[in-house]
């Protein structure tokens, strides 16, 4: 059986040649969505920035409450509009959800909770001091870290952007990378499979989507053919403007596996294969600062090894702050099928606030293609030291990119 290297040190080597990226641009929030923030975001004031009503009612002194107490309605604050009037003893200022407590005041009584008598109200049911009041700085403070660099900027982060008055913000430039995948067999979409022998390639396809999903900017190159001399001018193209390119196809020994002596003689290679399962034969190859990762060719053998090696590339190159890596209890016996590492599509349950995770019901083969890696999916990672993992075991868990 042919040796390979330990994943953990394939990983390390490859993750060291790693720089972090210089390259910073500002686009808009409205443009931000799965970018990767580039700077840190402090507060520039505090929110709220002054002591706020949080439902409708009456600002007043909270010691002066007790039931049946009076007082007199002084003024009116909406949301949005400075307070007229201080609450003195005995005085209250009707204040609307979101407007200021004003000067005076430290509670808001609820509108259910009194009757209003022409200037007057009575209270008809008491709070606490300080009841239905935001303090100032409840959110955040001025000047408190709020997002770091490498953070993925989703919804509610491009939401608090907004909240601060941000519109433009430094994100990192989003790498190209380019796709090529190989094979004589393989047909694109809209081609005519010519014989049985022929297949269409999803794998082009995949990892496009793949790659966006991980806030990259994919570009799809045509199809090679098992051709050594085609293959390498098709490589050193698509690297003219591409950062990183991912081959699938003709990573192994075979007498048509061009992309591993490509990659060899041509770039400096880093990882030249790994104890897994999927995926064994990965290549990684470097020129310059840009980065040729060689995945096998059958697609869940892509797209896993894809996950694992260009997710590492992105955490370094971009100080990604994204937790991808947990533990789950194992619902079931699982024996390895292979000596090596296996990373097994599975699906992750939540019961009881306990994460529980299996392996799918669909098929598991490599050549098994996108229904085994759906939105449900994580990769359970069986170790290469062990032989099995066991029911109700504590095992290691890594997510799958969704949209």
């Amino acid at each position: 059986m042919m040796e390979f290297e330990k994943f953990e040190s394939a990983m390390e080597r490859f993750s060291s040649t790693v720089q972090k990226s210089s390259r910073v641009e500002k686009v808009a929030i409205t443009q931000a969505l799965g970018r990767i923030l580039a700077s840190d975001v402090a507060a520039p004031f505090s929110t709220p920035r002054r002591p706020t009503a949080a439902m409708d009612g009456y600002a007043l002194k909270g010691t002066d409450l007790s039931e049946g107490a009076k007082f007199k309605i002084v003024g009116t604050t909406p949301a949005g509009k400075m307070p007229s009037a201080a609450a003195k003893a005995g005085e209250c200022v009707k204040t609307f959800t979101g407007g200021l407590m004003c000067e005076g005041s430290d509670t808001l009584l609820p509108i259910e909770n009194v009757q209003v008598q022409g200037s007057e109200i009575v209270v008809t049911k008491p709070v606490s001091a300080g009841f239905a009041v935001r303090a100032a700085g409840e959110s955040y403070r001025e000047g408190e870290l709020l997002l770091r660099s490498g953070t993925k900027l989703g919804f509610s982060q491009i939401a608090l952007l907004a909240e601060l008055g941000l519109f433009h913000i430094s994100v990192f430039v989003r790498p190209k990378v380019a796709i090529l995948a190989t094979g004589s067999e393989i047909k694109d979409l809209g081609e005519r499979l010519e014989n049985d022998a022929q297949i269409y390639s999803s794998n082009h396809i995949a990892l496009a989507n793949l790659v966006t999903q991980l806030g990259c900017e994919a570009m799809i190159m045509p199809l090679v053919r098992d051709d050594e001399k085609e293959l390498g001018g098709a490589i050193l193209s698509a690297l003219q403007s591409a950062d990183i390119l991912l081959t699938s196809g003709g990573v192994s020994v075979g007498d048509y596996d061009f992309v591993q002596s490509t990659l060899q003689s041509k770039f400096e290679l880093i990882v030249k294969g790994a104890a897994i399962k999927p995926g064994r034969h990965v290549r990684v190859a470097k020129t310059g600062e840009k980065y040729i990762f060689a995945f096998p060719g059958f697609p869940l053998s892509a797209l896993i090894t894809c996950i694992l090696f260009l997710r590492v590339y992105l955490q370094k190159s971009f100080g990604v702050r994204e937790n991808t890596e947990f533990s789950a209890i194992l619902d079931h016996d699982y024996v390895k099928k292979t000596p090596w590492m296996e990373f097994m599509p599975a699906v992750l349950q939540n019961r009881d606030g306990q994460l529980f995770v299996s392996l799918q019901s669909k098929k598991q083969g490599s050549s098994a293609i996108l229904n085994n890696l759906d939105d449900d999916s994580v990769l359970l990672v069986a170790p290469l030291e062990v032989k099995e993992l066991k029911k109700g075991e504590l095992v290691r868990v890594i997510s799958v990119p969704k949209i």
